[in-house]
């Protein structure tokens, strides 16, 4: 190349843009012909980067199959075959090393041990597993039952193995026999009593192992069942407490001018209303009469169970103050009765001073209502039983009949206390549950407590008090109407 071309390229050259786009420019030489320059500092930058980033990938790539390995490894060998494949690179570098004949036969033999475990892997994958529980809901002590389907969906036949179904915390394991292609085997299941509470079980897994147990595989399907189970409950007779019921409600003590329940009739006072004039009392005594009435009301029920763990001696105490509670709210349930269960809620200690609240079980039927009684537990940060039914009172207002079920550990002082939160108007029944005690009604006040010791003990109390007060209601009946003859 010539020096004026040289030159006259050198000049493009200064004039070609700089925006930094990529390619190549075009200089046109005096003599006509085109150059193409090739921005090779630009070419050899994108090769070292193309090549950093390569040894990066393949960097990532190893990475990965190196943390995928140690996981597999983690999985699948236990101790027992670390320890062999201990023994075997010991004893094979021993061996080569020092030309010590029994080490080397000691590390062949671990070597060969842990190669003849590998295939006692293979086929976990295999199977399909199904499920089959009899009910999704049982009762506390009572057993569980059902089966397992498994199911050879893999094209060889599957070597005997092992499935273990989590239970709650426990584990049940079941032996899986030799399948054929396409075969399947039923196993029974049946699951021992269980305590009360929401259980999981499942998911299913397939264990694979070795006869020595140097290696396991493991394979989990993804099937979950949510066990409902229920606390114990007994029969308990109508919680009425001697209020007549209708269809509009339940009259009370209280006396008003308008309602459905007639009571007396009395002499007009200014402020009445003339459609309660009773016009045949007015005739015969020359004065306004108007009619009286009691005041109807919702027969509404509340069961407030503590659930502080202070208030309760042992765990089987509590299950009983559980127990207790839910026969009350089923029973009132059956009997058409307006029902709030309440319960203290769990406060968080650093505001347990501050904070106030409450969790209510509302169901329409009863089984929807144990259910809520399987979730329940006991809790350390939670609000006294006193404040617990303050704000059941403030919840409804329309209370006739309130049963406070707590345990041993709370002394009449408290339970005056938890009574005092209720209006006048509010029968109030105290249920403690005490294993060791007699059973017992005792007055405290204008407050009973009933002292049971077993569940059936709730019964048999309900009834000698409801016995009782028929026959003080038929007394009281008696001498009303005597004193009217008189």
């Amino acid at each position: 190349m010539s020096r004026t071309t040289a030159h006259a390229l050198t000049r493009a050259a200064a004039h070609e843009p700089t925006d930094g786009s990529a390619g190549s420019s075009s200089l046109t030489a005096p003599d006509g012909s085109t150059t193409f320059l090739t921005r090779v500092a630009e070419q050899r930058r994108g090769w070292i980067v193309r090549a950093v980033m390569a040894v990066l990938h393949a960097a990532r790539s190893v990475r990965g199959a190196v943390a995928a390995a140690a996981r597999w490894l983690a999985e699948t060998v236990n101790p027992a075959g670390w320890l062999v494949l201990l023994l075997a690179t010991a004893g094979l570098v021993a061996g080569w090393a020092f030309g010590w004949v029994e080490a080397l036969v000691a590390g062949f033999a671990s070597l060969a041990l842990a190669l003849m475990s590998v295939p006692f892997l293979f086929g976990a994958r295999g199977y399909d597993v199904s499920v089959r529980l009899e009910h999704e809901r049982v009762v506390a002590g009572d057993p569980l039952r059902g089966e397992i389907l498994i199911r050879n969906v893999g094209a060889r036949t599957a070597l005997p193995g092992r499935l273990d179904l989590p239970v709650g915390p426990g584990l049940v394991e079941l032996g899986v026999p030799l399948l054929r292609p396409g075969h399947e085997a039923a196993r029974p299941l049946e699951i021992p009593a269980l305590r009360r509470g929401v259980v999981t079980v499942g998911p299913p897994t397939a264990v694979r192992s070795d006869p020595v147990g140097l290696l396991r595989r493991e394979h989990e399907w993804d099937e979950r069942h949510e066990i409902f189970v229920h606390p114990r409950t007994a029969a308990v007779p109508a919680t009425s407490a001697g209020l007549v019921r209708d269809l509009e409600g339940s009259p009370s003590r209280r006396l008003v001018d308008a309602d459905m329940s007639f009571h007396a009739i009395r002499e007009y006072v200014p402020g009445d209303a003339r459609r309660q004039i009773h016009w045949k009392s007015t005739a015969k005594t020359g004065r306004l009469m108007v009619r009286q009435f009691e005041e109807t009301r919702r027969s509404r029920l509340a069961v407030v169970l503590s659930v502080a763990d202070g208030d309760y001696a042992t765990d089987d105490e509590f299950e009983l103050g559980v127990s207790a509670a839910a026969s009350l709210a089923v029973q009132a349930l059956r009997d058409g009765r307006d029902l709030d269960v309440v319960t203290g809620a769990e406060i968080p200690r650093v505001v347990q001073n501050r904070m106030r609240s409450i969790e209510v079980l509302r169901a329409g039927t009863p089984r929807g209502l144990l259910d809520g009684f399987s979730r329940l537990s006991a809790l350390e940060h939670t609000m006294p039983l006193a404040e617990v039914c303050r704000l059941a009172v403030e919840a409804s207002d329309t209370l006739s009949l309130a049963f406070v079920v707590c345990g041993s550990q709370t002394t009449p002082l408290r339970l005056r206390q938890a009574a005092l939160g209720f209006s006048p108007a509010t029968a109030v029944v105290a249920v403690v549950c005490d294993q060791k005690a007699h059973p017992r009604i005792q007055p405290l006040g204008e407050l009973t407590v009933l002292t049971v010791g077993l569940l059936d003990d709730l019964t048999a109390l309900l009834l000698r008090s409801a016995q009782s007060g028929a026959q003080t209601g038929a007394q009281s009946g008696a001498r009303a109407g005597a004193e009217a003859m008189a």
